[in-house]
């Protein structure tokens, strides 16, 4: 409107020979890029009103080639506007999916299950995705707090299905295995499954990371086992603590190659003390110069921080250090250990 406005008063006050008024068609062509279409069909009519207008103070000015250029571009513009509408609407839709795929892919968790306070981050690489492939869950179980937390390799829709397979293994069995030997079994079976009956071109096998942490009923303790994923940072009495697996076990759908024999370490997790899952995306951050993100590092300069202080300070330095541009996923699990029931309380 401010450049039709623009032109108007341009056309008026200006000499005949410049003949602004031959510009007036573009007014229509722009509203269609932001416009409905009946404001633009508006716009376009009051261009040749304007047209018009000028064609009785200036006689000579092509008034008849200018007005059918305003009303063929504005019935383009019309047109493009109608396709711009209904291709934001099919976007909307499709938005509105991916949010309601989120949600059953990466459920809210709790932020409390029994003694132990949890909280999440997931961050897509690209800005307008909704999932990837990067999971994590947690389960109140018979046998304690069960967290899980893992990466498929590959991105797109092959990677999500295969994250969706292993969360919903995961979800069935958390309840009923009593050891995570035979959770992650159970795992590794989900995964082959889905790579056998989901074949792709690019990616004829899909595996993925995975760590599932046990905390018992009383607390004191906590269970890992860690397929091929990146240690997790315990902070104990404030020190930290990076917990490298004793023996490596396979990724999933890698132990028909590499051997099924899994690795349970077991380590103190007591009152206050906090441990931050995640995935391979946080410490293959890289600042501009190309170094990776220095997570423990970061870790020990933050100190205590409660679990959604300390993933929303992740979150923010992240972004920081890589200039606004994410390069792979990143999913990230903060839990501490609050008030276990097999200890006394004073007081």
């Amino acid at each position: 409107m401010i450049l039709t406005l623009l032109i108007t008063g341009l056309a008026f006050a200006t000499p005949r020979e410049i003949a602004f008024s031959r510009l007036l068609p573009a007014a229509p062509a722009l509203a269609a890029a932001m416009w409905p279409v009946v404001p633009t069909i508006l716009l376009g009519m009051f261009c040749l009103l304007v047209m018009i207008g000028l064609s009785l103070v200036y006689s000579d000015l092509g008034t008849p080639y200018t007005a059918a250029a305003i009303v063929a571009v504005t019935l383009a513009a019309a047109y493009a506007s109608h396709l711009r509408l209904q291709r934001e609407e099919m976007l909307l839709q499709v938005r509105l999916v991916a949010d309601a795929a989120q949600k059953v892919l990466l459920r809210p968790l709790p932020r409390r299950i029994q003694d132990v306070e949890i909280e999440s981050l997931y961050l897509a690489a690209q800005e307008q995705a909704r999932i990837g492939g990067d999971f994590y869950e947690a389960a109140d179980t018979p046998y304690g707090v069960r967290l899980l937390i893992g990466d498929v390799r590959g991105k797109g829709l092959p990677a999500v299905g295969a994250a969706s397979a292993v969360i919903n293994c995961f979800r069935e069995n958390a309840y009923d295995q009593p050891d995570l030997r035979g959770i992650i079994r159970r795992l590794e079976a989900s995964i082959a499954r889905y790579s056998v009956g989901t074949p792709s071109l690019d990616q004829p096998e899909h595996f993925a990371t995975a760590l599932i942490a046990e905390i018992p009923c009383g607390g004191g303790q906590i269970r890992i086992l860690n397929c091929g994923h990146p240690p997790p940072l315990l902070v104990r009495h404030g020190d930290l603590r990076v917990l490298e697996s004793t023996m490596p076990s396979p990724p999933l759908n890698l132990a028909t190659l590499l051997g099924d024999h899994y690795i349970v370490d077991t380590v103190p997790f007591g009152e206050g003390d906090q441990l931050l899952l995640y995935t391979d995306g946080v410490t293959e951050t890289r600042s501009r110069d190309g170094a990776f993100f220095p997570l423990p590092e970061w870790m020990r300069q933050l100190g205590p921080a409660p679990p959604r202080e300390l993933l929303d300070r992740l979150h923010r330095d992240l972004l920081h250090y890589s200039g606004g541009r994410l390069e792979d996923d990143i999913a990230a699990l903060a839990v501490r250990c609050r008030n276990p029931s097999g200890q006394e309380r004073s007081g």
